[in-house]
């Protein structure tokens, strides 16, 4: 191997770059020699755990991987791909923008929208729909308050000037999140042709980098985002990227394009670690190595350095390897959207990337070495119990006084920033855009997106309640699977795939690890009984602070992203009563628990209690009869029970048509458990009293518990013949209440 004239590094600057000492002996073996600082700060960026998963691979292989519409399992591609149906595919992934998103709000949101959408059309597929899942701290504490705003129109400004619709998401708040937020952005698309892969091949073949020049934003951001955030984090500004979601548009109509040409070998989205990542990843995948020339490289600023080229986050860029001879093609489709497209280097045997700048060579690293799977270290982290685990099992309902007036405690739910309309966040995004979403006039409780010029739609959802899996990690994590198929369900679909989210504390922490252990093992159970393999996603370590030398890990939070395929679009079920007089009744077993509950938490305030009641093979044969239900099309109105109970279940279905209802609670169990406690496998519907018969003919063989609660009114709000109030009056409270608290 030829001597590099650069400096070579030390293990300080190993250190400064985010490696440990043993990492940086490692790589000195790897490479049979001391390492310069340029290919210090490659490894350090391929080797953080946001790129290397090294703290997390052991457990994640355990995940399933194998189902019946699989087409692309997780790691083999940018996203999830399973088969739709119709000679198409769906392409979906979730990621995380936590730490951007912590220090710069706007631009940390926004660029976590354009990557993740990126991830989906470097495959060859058009996005669709786009979902969101939110956590923030106390909301109203005045820095919350700064980031729901700036992260809110980060996605809204992006996404609408992209042209694909938030079609449904989530909203959080709890102390927890008061320094980091957590910023989930998931994404799906349609592919119709041939998928594109993001493998190398064919040494002699050029390297194109095309979309927008590198500029120095968003340097070592993979490093940055393998940290804790701390008071001093927003000295790292220049590690959040900025975004043009215009220059997206255009990249994303090329990209298409271009994909349907012969010309492409391979592609790959610049996110993380920007060339450095992909042209290693892309190397490794195909066993080639690459020669690449940084100084042809596009800047947006004079001098800059091999590395700040090499390790620049810039957003809206791809590497493509195109098959020689047919160069023009690519230049021509990229000239014409007015983008850049050049030719910066050329495929190679032997598996090497060697890295040159105006004629030097600054680095030469086998691809292999750095990548997932290759030689990227991997850690068996210790795990341990929390003491709190079990001091949460104690908690007994008993100790827990019945209020005498439950009409204010459902007032104080209704207005409960967790569980009150999320319209002040939803206005702000376009969910009509592409017209393709199939819920905006009448709302399901997963995104629905029209498949169009078939019979056929997308349903998708994103879920977790962290509560729950703060709680107890196996237990939590299964019920954030259910909800999310169980969701999906009552909407009329089918559940077929999961992406995942995990966002989680420090690894090093045994406690914290102990909650990551756990979730996989519960997402596992869970993905398996619903038959919803996982197909890839990300993870996020390190969501805390550290505050006079004293780590705060934000809740386990596994978010899950869910889609599953509609394939009757004249089935789609929506959660909105329908006409007064209809039936209302509530498949499967109430309880007498409030654990967990948004009740419990906000109103007594008690915040130690276990996972509320829940059983896999109760919520999977509930699952099941409500699919019947829907098929057979006995029922006109359906939604899960879930945050705050039967109560905001029946107001949720009530204020869409400003209907209200009136209903008998169950004497053999606490009132304020029927109506506020969250225990699961639960779900309400509406019965037209035609059909009553026939619906209870259906019941009656499944084997399921069903209970018939009351009816729908024209306006009243009555429970045990107690009126409490008007639905227009309490959907006025429900509607305005984050709004006030945001203001």
């Amino acid at each position: 191997m030829e001597n590099n004239t650069q400096e070579l590094a030390t293990v300080d600057q190993a250190v400064e770059l985010g490696l440990l000492p043993e990492e940086f002996e490692l790589i000195k073996e790897i490479l049979g020699r001391t390492p310069n600082f340029t290919e210090t700060s490659i490894y350090s960026v391929m080797w953080s755990e946001h790129c290397s998963y090294k703290n997390s691979i052991k457990w994640l292989k355990t995940l399933p991987k194998d189902g019946p519409h699989m087409l692309v399992k997780a790691g083999e591609e940018n996203a999830g791909l399973v088969d739709i149906g119709e000679g198409m595919g769906c392409v979906f992934k979730i990621e995380s923008h936590n730490h951007p998103s912590a220090i710069e709000p706007y631009q940390g949101a926004a660029t976590g929208v354009g990557g993740i959408n990126r991830d989906i059309f470097t495959m060859g597929a058009r996005p669709i729909a786009q979902l969101n899942s939110l956590r923030f701290g106390e909301i109203d504490k005045d820095k919350t308050k700064w980031l729901v705003k700036g992260v809110v129109k980060g996605i809204g400004d992006y996404g609408n000037s992209f042209g694909v619709p938030i079609i449904g998401g989530e909203v959080f708040f709890d102390k927890c999140y008061n320094t980091n937020p957590l910023v989930n952005a998931f994404s799906a698309g349609i592919l119709e042709g041939e998928m594109i892969s993001a493998t190398s091949s064919g040494p002699g073949n050029p390297v194109y980098i095309v979309g927008s020049a590198t500029g120095k934003d968003g340097i070592a951001g993979a490093a940055f985002a393998s940290k804790d955030i701390t008071e001093e984090s927003a000295d790292d500004l220049p590690s959040v990227q900025v975004g043009d979601p215009f220059q997206e548009k255009l990249l994303l109509e090329a990209t298409l394009e271009l994909g349907k040409t012969d010309a492409v070998v391979g592609m790959q989205d610049m996110g993380a670690a920007g060339i450095t990542c992909s042209s290693c990843e892309m190397s490794a995948a195909g066993g080639v190595g690459m020669d690449i020339d940084l100084s042809k490289v596009p800047t947006r600023q004079k001098n800059m350095k091999d590395w700040e080229i090499l390790l620049s986050e810039s957003q809206e860029r791809m590497l493509v390897v195109i098959e020689k001879g047919k160069e023009k093609i690519v230049e021509d489709i990229f000239e014409k959207w007015d983008l850049h497209a050049e030719e910066i280097g050329v495929v190679t045997e032997g598996g090497t990337i060697n890295y040159f700048m105006h004629g030097e060579k600054v680095a030469s690293v086998p691809a292999e070495s750095l990548v997932l799977g290759g030689g990227a270290p991997v850690y068996d982290r210790e795990y341990s119990e929390p003491a709190y685990y079990q001091e949460f099992k104690k908690f007994d309902i008993n100790s827990i006084e019945e209020p005498a007036d439950l009409k204010e405690v459902a007032v104080s739910l209704l207005k409960n920033p967790n569980i009150a309309s999320k319209r002040w966040v939803y206005e702000q995004y376009d969910s009509m855009v592409g017209t393709r979403t199939m819920t905006t006039n009448s709302p399901s409780d997963a995104g629905i997106a029209n498949i169009k010029d078939t019979n056929r739609a997308l349903a998708m959802t994103v879920d977790c309640n962290s509560r729950y899996v703060n709680a107890d990690p196996e237990i939590g994590t299964q019920i954030a699977v259910s909800e999310a198929a169980r969701n999906i369900v009552v909407s009329g679909g089918i559940p077929s795939a999961v992406t995942n989210c995990l966002n989680f504390g420090n690894p090093y922490n045994p406690e914290c690890y102990w909650q990551f252990v756990g979730a996989i093992k519960g997402m596992s159970a869970a993905c398996l009984k619903f038959g919803t393999p996982v197909t890839g996603g990300n993870v996020s370590f390190y969501n805390q602070t550290v505050m006079d030398g004293k780590e705060e890990p934000v809740f386990p939070t596994p978010t899950i992203g869910m889609i599953g395929v509609v394939e009757d679009k004249s089935k789609i079920m929506t959660l909105d009563f329908k006409s007064k007089g209809d039936l209302i009744f509530i498949l499967g077993d109430s309880h007498d628990d409030i654990s967990s509950s948004e009740y419990l938490v906000s109103y007594h305030g008690v915040n130690e209690s276990p996972a509320p009641f829940f059983d896999l093979e109760k919520e999977f044969a509930l699952q099941e009869i409500m699919k019947g239900l829907i098929d057979k099309q006995l029922v006109n109105a359906a939604h899960d029970c879930a945050d705050g109970g039967l109560f905001i279940t029946l107001m949720e279905m009530a204020m869409y048509n400003n209907l209200g209802f009136d209903i008998v609670t169950d004497a053999e169990i606490r009132e304020d458990a029927f109506l506020f406690g969250e225990a699961q496998s639960r779900i309400v519907v509406g019965v037209n009293e035609d059909q009553e018969d026939d619906f209870i003919d259906f019941m009656f063989e499944q084997g399921v518990n069903y209970t018939l609660l009351g009816h729908v009114t024209k306006g009243k709000v009555c429970v045990d013949d107690d009126q409490f109030g008007f639905v227009n009056e309490l959907k006025d409270i429900y509607d305005n209440a984050l709004g006030q608290k945001l203001s």
